[in-house]
Parts: C-alpha cells; structure tokens; sequence
C-alpha cells in the first residue's frame, strides 16, 4: 500500500487528517521536533498517548518527530521523557541525529525507527547503513531526481522508502540551514525547531565598490525574494512513484492551516485511489496555499525556475470560510474564519463530497439577522445547496470560496 502520510500540528489538525484520507500523521514532541508551534491543542508529554489512542481506534498511524539536532541538555531532557514515549507507544519516531538515536536505541526497543531527511540520504549506501543499524524507514533527501529514487529503490528492497511530494521546501540542503540561527542573532534556530524563515525575508542586494560584478536581481517596492523557494507539487508523477514502490508519501505543513491539511489530504487521496485525474487534481491544490508549484529536484533540472522572486508568503486561489460545527434547528452553526456575505456563492467540502451552495440567512447569537459573518464570529447559517451528499459527512465539513481567485 502507498501511504498518505499528512502533518498533525495538533490533535485538530489531526483528526481532520485523518477524515480527509491521511492513513498516517507524523507530529512534534514539542521540544524535540522541527516545527515549534505556539498556538492550538499542541502535542506534548500530556497527551501524546491520547492522540495515539485516537490513531489506533481509526486503524491509523502516528509518527513522533524527535528530529532536532541536540545538545547535552537535549538529551537529559529526552532521557525523562522517555517513559512518556513508552507508555504512549506511538507507530514510530522520526530521528536525525546520532546522540537521540542511541538514546532511544538503548531504552526502547519495540518502536519503529524512521530516519529523517535531515541525515541527507541521497544514496543506496546510506540507506544500507540505517538499515543494519535497525532502522526501518529512510525518509529520502528531497534533492534525489526520479532516477536516483528508482536506483535506491532498485539497490534496497528490504527497506521503506519515504518521500516528500508536497508542501513549502527549505532553500538549505534537506533544511540543514543556520540562516536563521545567524539572523536573528541565536534567538531563532532553526535545527531547534524555532526556524524564522529567513530565507522567505525580501533582500535588497548593494554593491557599491565592483560596478557590474554582482547579482542581478528583480525587485518591487518590497524588494526581492532571492532565496524563497516555491512549493514542491508532484501530483502529475504519483502513479509513477506508485509503481516504482514508495512506501510512504509525504506532505509537508505542520505549520498550515486546518484547511489545507484537509483539502490537500483530500486531493491526494483521491489521486492515489484513481478516482481524480492529475489535471483536475492541479487546480485543486491551486486553492490552498501556495508560492507557486515547481517540480523541485524531481527530473534533475532544478534552476531559478524554482524559486519564488515576487511572494514569500503562500496565496490560496480560494479563501478558507468556515469550519462546520454542527446541524442547528433550520441551518448549520459555523465558526468564521474570513468574511462571509449574505447571498455570497460558496463551496462547502467533506472528506469525499463538494458542493456549491449559496447563503440565504445568516444569524448572529447577540445581533440576530445579520448580512454580514466575520471572522471568529461562531454563526449559524442557511444556504442553498446544488446537492446535499455532503450532510453524510458534516461533522467535517468546511467551507471555501467558490472557484479560483485571480492571484
């Protein structure tokens, strides 16, 4: 089986994963992962085993990223987390360093070791050396080219082969980058999970002694983006890597919004089990979030194409609206997440059904009959639907506009 494998920055987040086809979350021991949020239901000591437990009871995964690069006092601080870990008993822990691997080596010896793209695997060899030393999955570098994925495929049978095929890529090789770390002067270090994205900063570049022997670059008024990739999209090649036999496929976004976790678990899931054509799928990604899609590394030809001069940030051809929250006596209740009108035209998604619809009433507990919803407004709401399949579904439903946006 091809895995889809989804980012749970939180137990939402999760769950919404998981209704949208994700057969696997990977999430962050906070303290001990990439990816240091700050806000919603986060993963931690206290409830790591609950969201195991929710995993286990949907016949899902959950993966435990322990991928920082670690100091001494990481690694005291692991060693008393471990019987939590235990206890817990998550599918696997995602690991990049040495030191967090022979800790976890030596207390626990009945989970799942995948080993993270942070090590750089970009050879058969090296997929051979994790494997002797008891690994059981390599998450492969995402500059290997199909070639090079195919060859390793071909060298080492016996090992699970894991690989990004969207999301936000690192401009540092496999994110091994300390742009970061010297930008903000420590406070923000990216291999401590506390990356400030430097690299999506806008820079203007001065050369004043050397007329004529520097970069050229293009800029607005907000200067130039020379460093900020654009977002990896593999969608078109998934019956390839199908075929070739990768394990697990990956999308990057702990850090995204509930919405796009789901609509692009969604769309890849459909992919996957040949129920949507790649074109149709395209445009589907199109609406969330995005600094343009590229191809990456994937056919060996990765150039200037790939990076994104004019945004930093990632624009979506629809606007997340809403988040249902539950049938009402003559409408739904909806958590407001960008300006709704009355009579606008709107999506509403599930996890297998979508539908246009289009807003006849709008009720606000304290201000009643309103024309007008905003955001974090908790409504309940009446449209008119195309179709109503998706009430089998409603308890994750969300709401988007309708169509795509000029961007």
């Amino acid at each position: 089986m091809n895995e889809l494998l989804m980012p749970a920055g939180s137990i939402e987040k999760m769950k919404y994963a998981f209704s949208y086809g994700a057969d696997a979350v990977y999430l962050g021991l906070v303290d001990f992962s990439l990816r240091a949020l700050r806000k919603g239901e986060l993963i931690d000591e206290t409830n790591l085993k609950t969201a195991v437990e929710i995993a286990n009871n949907l016949n899902k995964k959950i993966y435990c990223t322990l991928n920082i690069f670690a100091y001494d006092d990481d690694i005291k601080k692991l060693e008393q987390t471990i019987e939590i870990i235990k206890d817990a008993k998550p599918h696997a822990l995602i690991i990049s360093d040495f030191g967090i691997y022979r800790t976890i080596k030596k207390y626990i010896d009945d989970i799942d070791i995948h080993i993270s793209t942070q090590t750089n695997i970009l050879n058969s060899e090296t997929v051979k050396f994790w494997r002797d030393l008891g690994a059981t999955r390599a998450i492969l570098a995402r500059e290997l080219s199909y070639k090079k994925i195919e060859e390793i495929r071909k060298n080492v049978p016996d090992m699970e082969l894991e690989m990004f095929i969207h999301g936000a890529q690192c401009m540092g090789y496999s994110g091994r980058c300390l742009l970061s770390d010297y930008m903000t002067g420590g406070e923000r270090q990216a291999n401590q999970g506390n990356c400030a994205q430097a690299c999506r900063w806008s820079y203007k570049l001065l050369e004043e002694t050397r007329p004529g022997e520097y970069f050229e670059i293009v800029q607005d008024d907000k200067g130039s983006h020379i460093m900020s990739t654009k977002d990896l999209c593999l969608v078109e090649h998934i019956k390839e890597l199908c075929n070739l036999g990768i394990d697990s496929f990956k999308v990057e976004g702990r850090t995204k919004s509930l919405y796009y976790v789901s609509a692009v678990a969604k769309t890849y899931r459909q992919v996957i089990d040949g129920k949507l054509d790649t074109k149709t799928a395209f445009e589907e990604l199109k609406k969330v979030g995005n600094r343009g899609y590229t191809k990456g590394f994937f056919f060996d030809n990765n150039d200037s194409s790939t990076y994104s001069y004019d945004i930093s940030k990632g624009l979506a051809g629809s606007d997340f609206l809403g988040i249902v929250q539950g049938k009402k006596e003559n409408g739904y209740e909806l958590l407001i997440k960008n300006k709704i009108l009355l009579n606008d035209e709107i999506e509403i998604i599930t996890p297998n059904y979508s539908t246009l619809a289009t807003v006849e009433k709008i009720t606000h507990s304290k201000k009643g009959e309103v024309d007008t919803a905003n955001t974090n407004d908790v409504i309940e709401i009446q449209f008119k639907a195309e179709n109503n399949e998706w009430e089998k579904e409603s308890a994750w439903a969300l709401a988007r506009t309708k169509g795509m946006k000029d961007l």
